[in-house]
């Protein structure tokens, strides 16, 4: 679908992701003060009170338009390579496996339920307590271990996700005509996935991909908030974590952060609402 036949809100989606990921890309270079210094002279300045300060600052001075586009880059770095690790695993098993049918099928969809039965914060609080907590509470954990820590907790709860989706679309249309003609002309298996499978399965997981890239960010937010995340304000889930306690004093502060994050869950469960219904339309031509 071209961006002219979009509705408003999914323009309005495509926009504000187009400016999330500039802040990805290119916020390192945009001339701001650094996220880091705090101005004493400007400590919990309000939303448009400065021009020095678009945003505003929190209460202790640091500048939340700068914070803001810093903690783009390691929220969506985690929630993209999280969903995109993810669900490429998960995929290639739930195609194989319901391809293959049999035991195979058994034991990976039995996998998928183990690990779904599993909450995504209790996965991401233990891992982190085992794999990226020093027994010396005096030795700092370096912030590359947490995130490391994170996005492997991540992964393993989007692999049986996209891999349940894969896994289902599989079953479908592995009985398509196409499918059993270029296996009567003796056609690979392997050939089979690749040509005939994988690409009318695909969209079917870019959908539920962008609604689990949402979800990735809330996780990561919320183990911030239970301290378990990144921690410094250097993600937008640490930054709020780390402004919570000025509400009273800088509500803008809180406010800012939540709605950036807010406003990039909802585009990018619009736009998966989107592809899921053109996905619709497409099997019902079919």
């Amino acid at each position: 679908m071209k961006f002219r036949q979009l509705g408003f809100l999914s323009k309005a989606s495509v926009i504000w992701l187009g400016i999330v990921m500039f802040m990805v890309i290119f916020g390192q270079w945009i001339p701001l003060p650094k996220p880091t210094n705090f101005d004493i002279d400007a400590m919990g300045v309000g939303l448009f009170d400065s021009l020095k300060h678009p945003l505003g600052t929190d209460a202790n001075g640091y500048d939340l338009l700068s914070n803001v586009i810093r903690g783009a880059r390691p929220s969506m770095l985690i929630s993209l390579i999280s969903v995109g690790v993810g669900g490429f695993i998960g995929s290639a098993l739930g195609i194989i496996a319901a391809y293959k049918r049999g035991k195979l099928d058994y034991i990976v969809n039995t996998l998928f339920n183990i690990v779904l039965s599993v909450p995504a914060l209790v996965l991401g609080l233990a891992l982190v307590a085992v794999l990226a907590t020093n027994p010396d509470p005096n030795i700092e954990v370096p912030t590359s271990r947490r995130v490391i820590v994170i996005i492997l907790s991540l992964t393993i709860v989007i692999i049986p996700v996209l891999g349940r989706i894969a896994r289902g679309a599989t079953l479908s249309w592995s009985n398509r005509e196409f499918v059993v003609a270029a296996r009567s002309m003796g056609m690979k298996d392997s050939q089979i996935i690749m040509k005939h499978i994988v690409p009318n399965v695909l969209p079917a997981i870019y959908a539920v991909a962008f609604l689990a890239i949402g979800v990735v960010i809330v996780v990561e937010g919320s183990l911030s908030l239970l301290g378990v995340g990144i921690v410094d304000g250097v993600s937008w889930g640490s930054m709020i974590a780390r402004v919570r306690g000025d509400l009273e004093y800088a509500p803008h502060s809180m406010i800012v952060p939540v709605l950036v994050l807010a406003l990039t869950v909802i585009a990018c469960n619009q736009l998966g609402d989107v592809l899921r219904s053109q996905l619709d339309s497409r099997e019902g031509r079919l």
